[in-house]
């Protein structure tokens, strides 16, 4: 059975693979760098609990989302079926290549940019500028704004108001156990957004916004329960001389690693479509699919696509996390909680306004917020630098590599 599975078949699913292990190496490790970087997490532990999420969300939920790989990029009426064929292989070997040289050098770059250039380079070769949306090109442009910048300002925020109500008062424990149940509220009612926006509709379960609130708000209920009795055991045990807030700290472990998870799976359920997406067009297309239609998602592809991530962020993904974690600002447990915290808030409220973003963009300038929240002098502005510079190039590369590619597959399959 599997040899009568046509070549072109077997090389996109690989290539497929290939894609996905490059997002596990690079975009996954955004989702744990500041858990791992305020030692909330072991980079062992943070591998397990990213698995777990990010092949959940991948295999759960991100059947939905294939489609959206286009992103209306192309006018799909001037395409021809080789030209789609070739192109979409070209795209996923283009994208997977530049996630591995900005791996390689511990760059945590937009996986969903980098596949858009790399169709954006080979429809313009293959059709022509015109079949180009220039209009998406210049929204995503503007993403690498919008995304940093939103996130930033929220974790500023969010580390501004621990610091004044708890980490600056008198007594930062009692101050936990007073305060701590709404910031426990606050992080399960995100994750129920999170989870009930970026789609659990392949498992028949589409929410609308009222339904969604109403569920979010019972599971901030939940947590708020939680977060009580985790509370009662802040003040047990002794206070270790020179760490004032050892106590408060670990506490917000626990709220760091819940939103930490909640990323992961929003980001398995979403970014598992750069992958995926492709290889269900060329899968349509070689079984002789209008190109106007969906592409159908299979089981088999969305488990190749949450395999792939959880390999590359098992092999590779420590780069990037040490990046993000570590290299931009320090971080501790509170501070950690406020980046994520931020761009899980920032995840929910882009899905429901159709802003365009990228959960890496998003979660770095929420590190930065929290490192400009204590003084531009506690942020690494040489990394900060050299980040843009890489997101910046990003659709360039991606575009010129899919050039590159597209001529190959054309030349190594056409009769």
């Amino acid at each position: 059975m599997l040899a009568d599975i046509p070549f072109e078949i077997w090389l996109a699913g690989t290539l497929a693979l290939y894609m996905a292990w490059a997002i596990g190496a690079n975009d996954v490790a955004n989702a744990m760098g500041t858990s791992v970087g305020s030692r909330a997490l072991s980079i062992r532990g943070a591998i397990i609990v990213a698995a777990i999420f990010e092949f959940a969300g991948a295999f759960l939920a991100g059947g939905k989302v294939t489609d959206t790989v286009r992103k209306g990029m192309l006018d799909m009426s001037l395409m021809s079926e080789d030209a789609m064929l070739y192109g979409m292989l070209a795209a996923l070997a283009s994208a997977a290549t530049l996630l591995l040289g900005a791996t390689r050098l511990g760059l945590p770059v937009s996986t969903t940019h980098s596949i858009v250039g790399a169709i954006v380079g080979f429809g313009a070769i293959a059709v022509g500028a015109d079949a180009v949306n220039w209009g998406k090109v210049t929204q995503i442009v503007m993403s690498w704004l919008t995304s940093p910048l939103l996130s930033g300002v929220l974790a500023f925020g969010i580390f501004h108001l621990t610091r004044i109500t708890i980490l600056d008062s008198d007594d930062p424990v009692a101050q936990t156990r007073k305060i701590g149940p709404f910031f426990f509220f606050f992080v399960f009612f995100i994750m129920g957004l999170v989870t009930l926006f970026k789609g659990l509709k392949n498992l028949k379960l589409d929410f609308d916004l009222p339904e969604a609130l109403f569920g979010s708000f019972l599971l901030g209920l939940v947590g708020m329960g939680v977060g009580a009795v985790i509370l009662r055991r802040v003040d047990s045990g002794e206070e270790v001389e020179g760490q004032r807030f050892g106590k408060v700290e670990r506490v917000f472990v626990v709220l760091q690693i819940m939103t930490a998870c909640a990323v992961a799976f929003a980001h398995g359920s979403n970014d598992v479509a750069n992958s995926i997406g492709p290889l269900a067009a060329v899968v349509s297309v070689v079984e002789g699919a209008a190109l106007t239609q969906k592409a159908p998602v299979q089981p088999w592809m969305l488990a190749v696509g949450g395999l792939g991530i959880v390999l590359g962020l098992a092999t590779w993904g420590y780069r990037v996390m040490e990046t993000v974690g570590k290299k931009i600002t320090e971080l501790t447990p509170s501070r950690g909680f406020a980046a994520e915290m931020a761009a899980a808030t920032t995840i929910v409220l882009a899905s429901r306004m159709g802003i365009p973003i990228s959960t890496t963009h998003t979660l770095v300038g929420a590190v930065l917020g929290v490192g400009i929240a204590r003084g531009i002098g506690a942020v690494d502005l040489r990394v900060v630098g050299n980040i843009i510079a890489s997101w910046v190039a990003t659709l360039p590369i991606a575009a010129g590599l899919a050039i590159f590619f597209y001529y190959f597959f054309k030349g190594l399959l056409s009769p």
